[in-house]
């Protein structure tokens, strides 16, 4: 009996039944074959040609297993990055969508004999955070790229340095509130003391006195006061624009950087220029080299510092959507000096850290 033809039932039934995830007991990894049944299986296993994959393995078995445990851990924290990032989640959660791919490498190939033992190995090793709980192992990617930590460390230091500004600005509003009860409690607890007179010329002559220094204490008292309410309004505004802050940043007509690595080597580090925004978090970019168009989220870019003199566009704070022209840089703290460009406040002169601003097209 010859062949089915390829559009007859049968072979469309084979093809379907090949398609999908097959019991894990009859796939062989050496040959990467998956077979239907326990009898394709049997077959394949007396075949010719898994005996020649059977005594290349037997020579050397430590390679072939060093080599299916690196690939498998590779592909698992690969998926484990993109899918879930630093979130932390549940290990089976992750295998199950790992061994969702037909072409996966099976764990009964690697060093590890249960999903449980390769979860402990990853904490060892400290690729990931892990923690044992009722409901099982829990894992958590570590992302150890150089751009990824600095951007953390960025954002903590920005973090602790608006702790600190809080925490001055509470400090000082506290002082002043002390201040104004020490001095109340002095004016209600006044001394009096006998008035006398030598001469009746000289009645005059206190009471004259005693107004002059009253208005020239009441003026430096009121200077005083003026000076720590300028203060607080200072605090106040300062506390203002921090809060002016948002988390997306993206803005037409600025140049970009892309800094995924999903793309490829051929956008990698490349600069583009956004032309549309599109729901605040996601940008079309236009590559400047290629002219090929992208459709990025913002975690995938990074704003650009052009040369000093260069027109650049505020992307977050208080001067968020003004043009501006760049000064200078501050590599130390991070931040660069802009001239105001546009708007009411033009000509003035801010520091702006690098995040908050990029080069415009």
């Amino acid at each position: 009996m010859g062949k089915a033809d390829f559009l007859s039932p049968k072979a469309i039934s084979n093809r379907i039944k090949s398609k999908g995830l097959q019991k894990l007991r009859w796939y062989c990894q050496m040959c990467q074959k998956q077979c239907r049944d326990e009898n394709g299986f049997k077959c394949h296993c007396m075949s010719e040609s898994h005996q020649r994959q059977l005594l290349l393995a037997s020579e050397n078995p430590t390679k072939f297993m060093d080599y299916f445990s690196d690939e498998f851990k590779s592909d698992f924290l690969e998926l484990l990055r993109r899918r879930f990032g630093t979130k932390r989640v549940h290990n089976n959660i992750v295998y199950n969508e790992y061994i969702s791919d037909r072409e996966h490498v099976h764990m009964n190939s690697t060093q590890w004999e249960t999903l449980t033992d390769f979860t402990k190995w990853l904490g060892r090793e400290g690729f990931c955070k892990v923690d044992e709980t009722p409901k099982g192992w829990y894992i958590q990617y570590i992302d150890r790229d150089p751009e990824t930590i600095r951007r953390q460390e960025e954002q903590a230091r920005k973090k602790r340095q608006e702790l600190d500004d809080e925490e001055r600005s509470a400090k000082f509003i506290e002082e002043q509130v002390r201040r104004g009860q020490d001095g109340k409690e002095t004016d209600e607890t006044p001394v009096y003391t006998e008035l006398k007179r030598e001469s009746e010329e000289e009645k005059a002559a206190p009471s004259a006195k005693r107004k002059e220094t009253s208005s020239s204490s009441d003026s430096r008292g009121e200077k005083k006061k003026k000076s720590a309410l300028e203060e607080i309004m200072e605090m106040e505004d300062k506390k203002k624009k921090q809060s002016e802050r948002t988390d997306y940043w993206l803005q037409p007509n600025i140049v970009v950087k892309v800094v995924t690595k999903r793309l490829g080597e051929k956008y990698h580090k490349k600069k583009a220029v956004v032309t549309e925004v599109r729901d605040k978090y996601t940008a079309v970019v236009k590559m400047v080299d290629s002219g090929d168009k992208l459709k990025l989220d913002q975690n995938h870019v990074e704003t650009v510092i052009p040369a000093p003199g260069k027109q650049v566009l505020i992307l977050n704070g208080p001067y968020r959507d003004t043009e501006a022209v760049l000064e200078g840089i501050d590599e130390k703290n991070f931040c660069a000096t802009l001239t105001l460009d546009s708007g009411p406040q033009k000509g003035k002169r801010v520091d702006i850290a690098y995040e908050d601003f990029s080069k415009l097209a």
